[in-house]
């Protein structure tokens, strides 16, 4: 199960990492989108820098044994996170298509509650 754990961590913080990358650096294109502008190029960029922070925090306090009880916290914060932008994105379009955006935030949202499961009740780091 640790192995499995693992390989869904790093997964998921690349994930996050390059989205929360795409919202900070790449707000014009994210901007070109009907949900894009709803919120400011500082509220994107605060989402962005906390999903890059959350990203890394998935791999580094396990991975180094420095206070490991960060990793299920982060990944706690990416789970409300994704719901609170499933229910932003879900106003939009409920479509499941590789377009919307509310599909990868769902997906993150899981993966996230599964890692956060995972560190906090079945193998606590």
């Amino acid at each position: 199960m640790n192995i499995l754990l693992w390989v869904v961590q790093v997964a998921l913080a690349l994930f996050y990492f390059a989205g929360g990358s795409y919202k900070v650096f790449q707000f014009d294109e994210l901007a070109k989108m009907p949900q894009g502008s709803a919120l400011s190029r500082g509220q994107w960029s605060a989402l962005g820098l906390l999903e890059i922070l959350c990203g890394v925090l998935l791999l580094v306090p396990s991975a180094v044994k420095w206070m490991p009880v960060l990793t299920p916290l982060a990944a706690t914060v990416l789970v409300l996170e994704s719901l609170a932008l499933a229910v932003f994105f879900g106003q939009y379009s409920l479509a499941v298509a590789a377009t919307n955006p509310l599909v990868y935030v769902v997906v993150g949202g899981v993966l996230a509650a599964f890692i956060a499961y995972g560190r906090f009740a079945l193998t606590p780091s």
